[in-house]
């Protein structure tokens, strides 16, 4: 999608936010094995041989994303980064009630995640300012749908990054 360089940007504020308000960060991050037997049924649609492990392109910007130590990071082999991930039982631990997405693809990982953060009970939250998705069609279509299934489930990153220092302040 246009504007890559800007989302990213944007996503980096909106994780240093986070971070001012003690908001833990969970990376994810879909990784395939070399043998390409955890592929399932992926490669039936559009998609092509993707996030394969020791191929360039597929480790995580840690440098770009200003990645710490103390962030935690989690694995995938499906869209979903609650599907066979320990992510649940991440954010239970944290006490988490939502939520909050930036990344891509909009129309693939992102909407599958909130899909399933949504059958669970989580106010899940996109930032529209800080995901892209493999076409614009495709983009704009997905927020359409996820807005649809919790309504103030869109917001922009100014606005989640306003709620996350009245957090941080409160704490002050």
């Amino acid at each position: 999608m246009p504007d890559a360089t800007r989302t990213l940007r944007a996503r980096t504020v909106v994780v240093d936010a986070a971070r001012d308000a003690d908001v833990p960060i969970v990376f994810i991050q879909e990784i395939h094995h070399r043998s390409k037997a955890d592929y399932g049924r992926e490669l039936d649609g559009d998609e092509n041989i993707h996030c394969l492990d020791g191929e360039p392109g597929t480790p995580l910007a840690w440098e770009e994303m200003g990645m710490r130590e103390t962030d935690f990071f989690i694995q995938k082999q499906r869209y979903s980064a609650f599907f066979g991930t320990g992510l649940e039982i991440m954010l239970k631990a944290f006490k988490a009630e939502t939520v909050i997405m930036v990344g891509g693809f909009t129309d693939v990982c992102v909407h599958c995640t909130f899909a399933d953060g949504h059958q669970h009970d989580y106010h899940c939250r996109v930032v529209d300012d800080c995901v892209a998705g493999s076409s614009p069609a495709a983009h704009e279509a997905s927020l359409r749908a996820m807005e649809y299934l919790q309504h103030g489930a869109l917001r922009s990153s100014t606005e989640i990054i306003n709620t996350l220092a009245n957090r941080a302040g409160k704490r002050s």
